[in-house]
Protein backbone atom coordinates (compact mmCIF):
# COMPACT_ATOMS: atom_id res chain seq x y z
CA UNK A 1 0.00 0.00 0.00
CA UNK A 2 1.28 3.45 -1.00
CA UNK A 3 0.23 6.43 1.32
CA UNK A 4 -0.74 9.54 -1.31
CA UNK A 5 0.44 12.68 -0.59
CA UNK A 6 -1.71 15.06 1.06
CA UNK A 7 -2.65 17.86 -0.53
CA UNK A 8 -1.49 21.12 -0.18
CA UNK A 9 -3.35 23.92 1.57
CA UNK A 10 -5.51 25.99 -0.20
CA UNK A 11 -3.28 28.72 0.16
CA UNK A 12 -0.27 27.09 -1.37
CA UNK A 13 -2.20 25.27 -4.02
CA UNK A 14 -3.48 28.45 -5.05
CA UNK A 15 -0.09 30.59 -5.10
CA UNK A 16 1.26 27.72 -7.06
CA UNK A 17 -1.58 28.11 -9.43
CA UNK A 18 -0.42 31.53 -10.61
CA UNK A 19 2.91 31.20 -9.88
CA UNK A 20 2.68 28.71 -13.42
CA UNK A 21 2.14 31.64 -15.47
CA UNK A 22 3.35 35.70 -15.42
CA UNK A 23 -1.11 36.38 -16.46
CA UNK A 24 -3.53 33.80 -16.12
CA UNK A 25 -6.40 35.46 -16.67
CA UNK A 26 -6.98 37.76 -19.52
CA UNK A 27 -7.34 40.81 -17.55
CA UNK A 28 -11.20 41.77 -18.84
CA UNK A 29 -14.11 41.87 -16.34
CA UNK A 30 -16.44 38.94 -16.42
CA UNK A 31 -18.99 39.77 -19.30
CA UNK A 32 -21.78 38.70 -17.11
CA UNK A 33 -20.51 40.84 -14.45
CA UNK A 34 -20.55 43.73 -16.69
CA UNK A 35 -24.16 43.03 -17.83
CA UNK A 36 -25.58 42.53 -14.32
CA UNK A 37 -23.61 45.74 -13.04
CA UNK A 38 -23.10 48.21 -15.78
CA UNK A 39 -26.64 50.12 -14.89
CA UNK A 40 -26.44 49.75 -11.51
CA UNK A 41 -25.50 52.71 -8.88
CA UNK A 42 -21.81 52.76 -7.52
CA UNK A 43 -21.69 52.13 -3.92
CA UNK A 44 -19.94 49.58 -1.66
CA UNK A 45 -18.57 46.37 -3.82
CA UNK A 46 -17.53 43.30 -2.21
CA UNK A 47 -15.51 40.67 -5.08
CA UNK A 48 -15.18 37.33 -3.40
CA UNK A 49 -12.33 35.39 -4.80
CA UNK A 50 -11.26 38.17 -6.78
CA UNK A 51 -8.01 36.76 -8.60
CA UNK A 52 -5.81 38.88 -10.23
CA UNK A 53 -8.32 42.03 -9.77
CA UNK A 54 -10.28 42.06 -13.71
CA UNK A 55 -13.34 42.26 -11.70
CA UNK A 56 -12.45 44.32 -9.38
CA UNK A 57 -10.73 47.09 -10.90
CA UNK A 58 -13.26 47.18 -13.74
CA UNK A 59 -16.37 47.94 -10.90
CA UNK A 60 -13.57 50.73 -9.62
CA UNK A 61 -14.02 52.23 -12.89
CA UNK A 62 -17.32 52.39 -12.76
CA UNK A 63 -17.06 54.55 -9.47
CA UNK A 64 -17.60 52.07 -6.71
CA UNK A 65 -15.64 51.50 -3.87
CA UNK A 66 -14.44 47.71 -3.77
CA UNK A 67 -13.02 44.92 -1.36
CA UNK A 68 -11.38 41.85 -3.31
CA UNK A 69 -11.12 38.88 -1.19
CA UNK A 70 -8.67 35.88 -2.61
CA UNK A 71 -6.66 34.06 -1.20
CA UNK A 72 -3.27 33.73 -3.10
CA UNK A 73 -0.92 36.61 -2.45
CA UNK A 74 0.16 35.85 -5.84
CA UNK A 75 -2.82 36.77 -7.43
CA UNK A 76 -3.55 39.83 -5.18
CA UNK A 77 -0.27 41.04 -6.02
CA UNK A 78 -1.41 41.05 -9.30
CA UNK A 79 -4.04 42.71 -8.99
CA UNK A 80 -2.52 45.36 -7.04
CA UNK A 81 -0.39 46.50 -9.54
CA UNK A 82 -3.78 46.43 -12.60
CA UNK A 83 -5.44 48.77 -10.32
CA UNK A 84 -2.21 50.96 -10.09
CA UNK A 85 -1.80 50.94 -14.02
CA UNK A 86 -6.12 51.63 -13.81
CA UNK A 87 -5.67 54.77 -11.63
CA UNK A 88 -8.28 52.98 -9.12
CA UNK A 89 -5.34 52.06 -6.32
CA UNK A 90 -7.28 54.95 -4.32
CA UNK A 91 -10.98 53.12 -4.60
CA UNK A 92 -9.99 49.03 -3.72
CA UNK A 93 -8.73 47.29 -0.81
CA UNK A 94 -7.71 44.65 -1.46
CA UNK A 95 -7.91 41.56 1.67
CA UNK A 96 -6.01 38.12 1.73
CA UNK A 97 -8.12 35.35 3.33
CA UNK A 98 -9.53 32.47 2.42
CA UNK A 99 -13.01 31.92 1.40
CA UNK A 100 -13.96 29.43 3.86
CA UNK A 101 -13.17 31.41 6.93
CA UNK A 102 -13.87 35.35 5.84
CA UNK A 103 -17.03 36.88 7.25
CA UNK A 104 -17.93 40.79 8.23
CA UNK A 105 -15.89 41.46 10.90
CA UNK A 106 -18.29 43.10 12.78
CA UNK A 107 -22.02 42.80 11.53
CA UNK A 108 -23.34 44.67 14.26
CA UNK A 109 -21.42 47.82 13.01
CA UNK A 110 -20.71 47.06 9.23
CA UNK A 111 -23.67 47.85 6.90
CA UNK A 112 -22.69 45.80 4.37
CA UNK A 113 -22.10 45.83 0.26
CA UNK A 114 -24.27 47.24 -1.82
CA UNK A 115 -23.26 44.56 -4.60
CA UNK A 116 -21.33 41.18 -3.33
CA UNK A 117 -19.85 39.37 -5.95
CA UNK A 118 -18.66 35.60 -6.21
CA UNK A 119 -18.00 35.17 -9.55
CA UNK A 120 -17.18 31.39 -10.79
CA UNK A 121 -16.25 30.15 -7.11
CA UNK A 122 -15.33 26.46 -8.52
CA UNK A 123 -11.64 24.38 -6.92
CA UNK A 124 -10.00 21.46 -7.68
CA UNK A 125 -9.28 22.53 -4.04
CA UNK A 126 -11.69 21.79 -1.32
CA UNK A 127 -13.75 24.65 -0.68
CA UNK A 128 -16.87 24.88 1.25
CA UNK A 129 -19.02 26.68 -1.54
CA UNK A 130 -22.64 26.81 0.33
CA UNK A 131 -21.01 28.06 3.43
CA UNK A 132 -19.23 30.96 1.62
CA UNK A 133 -22.56 31.88 -0.33
CA UNK A 134 -24.56 31.76 2.76
CA UNK A 135 -22.08 34.84 4.27
CA UNK A 136 -21.82 36.29 1.37
CA UNK A 137 -25.72 36.84 1.67
CA UNK A 138 -25.03 38.14 5.06
CA UNK A 139 -22.77 40.93 3.47
CA UNK A 140 -25.11 42.91 1.29
CA UNK A 141 -26.47 45.84 2.53
CA UNK A 142 -30.24 46.03 3.04
CA UNK A 143 -31.79 47.10 -1.07
CA UNK A 144 -27.92 45.58 -1.86
CA UNK A 145 -27.36 42.70 -4.17
CA UNK A 146 -26.06 39.35 -4.61
CA UNK A 147 -24.41 38.81 -7.95
CA UNK A 148 -23.77 34.68 -8.22
CA UNK A 149 -21.72 33.52 -11.66
CA UNK A 150 -21.02 29.84 -11.86
CA UNK A 151 -20.16 27.19 -14.93
CA UNK A 152 -23.14 25.23 -15.19
CA UNK A 153 -20.86 22.43 -17.24
CA UNK A 154 -17.01 21.93 -18.06
CA UNK A 155 -16.05 21.75 -21.61
CA UNK A 156 -15.33 17.92 -22.59
CA UNK A 157 -11.46 18.34 -22.70
CA UNK A 158 -11.49 20.25 -19.10
CA UNK A 159 -8.55 19.12 -16.36
CA UNK A 160 -12.18 19.50 -13.70
CA UNK A 161 -13.52 16.52 -13.01
CA UNK A 162 -17.19 16.30 -13.62
CA UNK A 163 -18.46 17.88 -10.16
CA UNK A 164 -20.84 15.27 -8.06
CA UNK A 165 -23.33 16.14 -7.28
CA UNK A 166 -23.97 18.33 -9.96
CA UNK A 167 -23.49 22.11 -10.10
CA UNK A 168 -27.06 23.58 -9.11
CA UNK A 169 -29.13 26.07 -11.89
CA UNK A 170 -29.54 29.43 -10.69
CA UNK A 171 -32.86 28.63 -9.98
CA UNK A 172 -31.86 25.72 -7.50
CA UNK A 173 -29.14 27.67 -5.83
CA UNK A 174 -31.72 30.34 -5.43
CA UNK A 175 -34.11 28.10 -3.68
CA UNK A 176 -31.24 26.84 -1.43
CA UNK A 177 -30.04 29.71 -0.27
CA UNK A 178 -33.84 30.23 0.30
CA UNK A 179 -33.98 33.95 -0.73
CA UNK A 180 -37.41 34.52 -1.85
CA UNK A 181 -38.25 33.58 1.75
CA UNK A 182 -36.22 35.30 3.37
CA UNK A 183 -37.87 38.51 1.56
CA UNK A 184 -35.00 38.95 -1.96
CA UNK A 185 -36.13 39.73 -4.97
CA UNK A 186 -34.71 37.67 -7.76
CA UNK A 187 -33.49 39.70 -10.68
CA UNK A 188 -31.94 37.52 -12.99
CA UNK A 189 -32.17 33.60 -12.58
CA UNK A 190 -30.83 31.95 -15.77
CA UNK A 191 -28.74 29.84 -17.60
CA UNK A 192 -26.63 32.30 -20.14
CA UNK A 193 -24.92 30.04 -23.50
CA UNK A 194 -21.83 30.61 -24.15
CA UNK A 195 -19.62 29.29 -27.37
CA UNK A 196 -16.08 28.34 -25.90
CA UNK A 197 -12.76 26.81 -28.33
CA UNK A 198 -10.98 23.79 -27.25
CA UNK A 199 -7.22 23.28 -27.38
CA UNK A 200 -7.65 21.42 -30.73
CA UNK A 201 -10.08 24.12 -32.25
CA UNK A 202 -13.29 21.76 -31.40
CA UNK A 203 -16.16 24.32 -30.47
CA UNK A 204 -19.08 23.28 -27.78
CA UNK A 205 -21.50 25.31 -26.46
CA UNK A 206 -21.76 25.92 -22.60
CA UNK A 207 -23.81 27.49 -19.96
CA UNK A 208 -23.22 29.98 -17.14
CA UNK A 209 -25.77 30.35 -14.43
CA UNK A 210 -26.40 33.59 -13.22
CA UNK A 211 -28.23 34.49 -9.92
CA UNK A 212 -28.78 37.70 -9.55
CA UNK A 213 -30.87 39.15 -6.07
CA UNK A 214 -32.12 42.19 -4.21
CA UNK A 215 -32.13 41.93 -0.71
CA UNK A 216 -35.34 43.57 1.31
CA UNK A 217 -35.32 46.02 3.55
Amino acid sequence: MHDHPAAPPPDQFWDGFYRERDQVWSGNPNALLVREAAALHPGRALDLGCGEGADAVWLARQGWRVTGVDISAVALERAAAHAVQAGVDDLVTWVRADLADWALSDPDTDPGYDLVCAQFLHSPAELPRDAILHRAMAAVAPRGRLLVVGHQDFPPWSSHPAPEPALPTAAELAAALKLEEQGWVLETAEPVPRTVKGPEGQQVVLNDNVLRARRGV
